[in-house]
């Protein structure tokens, strides 16, 4: 690459952050022929096996670890290891018919309505429960550099955003980095489901980027209570939080922060 640097034009190298295709390819148990292509999403190589389980889970294909019996990354003549086939009971195969075309319409045109807000939740494992938890602003105001020490790849490139799992003391559990924000959140969740770790009752979720519909309802389906965000919400991530009783901050940055919905789960501000 070219840096330029005041009125100076050299040669440089730059390390950058990776985005590569995945193919998620499911079969059914008990049936014969080739895994079917499911989707294909731009991701930072590393923990596909996490993205893929995650993603089935988020998106209300699964409803537990063990609908999943096998999951390997394909063979390099069918793509190596940017391709994840995953092989789950044959119970859940109209499950996928009648979400897939939700899917695959909701991926063209996006998620709109009051009706289509309901049939969303109608997919979910968990119910949102968060009644034990409680988090201090202090503790918030820790959280960006916390979750910073904890991103080699975006300290390297700049280019990556993180989703991390945090308990009330703002001790973070564990950290997931993607060039997609969902697909950030999905690795953490998954990794969350093969741990046995959902629901993610009483414990939260702070993102790098923006808080988008999309990530309210990936946290919901996992039970989550709140989401914290250090950039802003969109105005349907508002409206589906404080329906799903999840309270979401944004703006969280350095001693500051907005509560955009269900407030009670944040503490009253230290003496002094």
């Amino acid at each position: 690459m070219r840096r330029a640097t005041g009125a100076t034009l050299g040669d440089d190298r730059d390390p950058v952050a990776v985005e590569e295709p995945l193919e998620i390819r499911v079969a059914f148990e008990g049936l014969d022929g080739p895994a079917e292509s499911l989707v294909v999403t731009m991701r930072t190589p590393g923990h596909d096996a996490e993205l893929a389980r995650g993603f089935l889970f988020t998106e209300g294909l699964i409803g537990s670890a063990a609908d999943i019996l096998d999951l390997v990354t394909a063979p390099p003549d069918a793509g190596g290891e940017n391709v994840v086939e995953v092989r789950v009971r044959a119970d859940l195969q109209e499950r996928f018919r009648h979400l897939r075309r939700d899917f695959f319409t909701n991926s063209s045109c996006g998620i709109c309505g009051k009706a289509s807000l309901e049939a969303l939740r109608a997919r979910a494992s968990y119910a949102v429960q968060g009644e034990k938890l409680q988090v201090a602003p202090s503790v918030l105001f820790g959280l960006p550099a916390a979750l910073l020490a904890r991103q080699p790849a975006f300290a390297a490139t700049g280019g990556l955003h993180a989703a991390a799992l945090f308990r009330s003391d703002g001790e973070i559990l564990d950290v997931r980095e993607d060039v997609g924000r969902h697909n950030a959140l999905d690795k953490l969740i998954g990794a969350a489901l093969a741990a046995g770790r959902l629901p993610l009752w009483n414990t939260a979720v702070l993102v790098s980027g923006r808080a988008s519909f999309e990530i309210i309802e990936k946290a919901r389906m996992a039970g989550c209570p709140m989401v914290v965000a250090v950039g802003a919400p969109s105005s349907l991530a508002i409206e589906a939080a404080w329906e799903s009783d999840i309270t979401l901050v944004g703006f969280l940055r350095g001693e500051r922060f907005n509560i955009y919905s269900v407030p009670a789960r944040i503490g009253a501000p230290d003496a002094g």
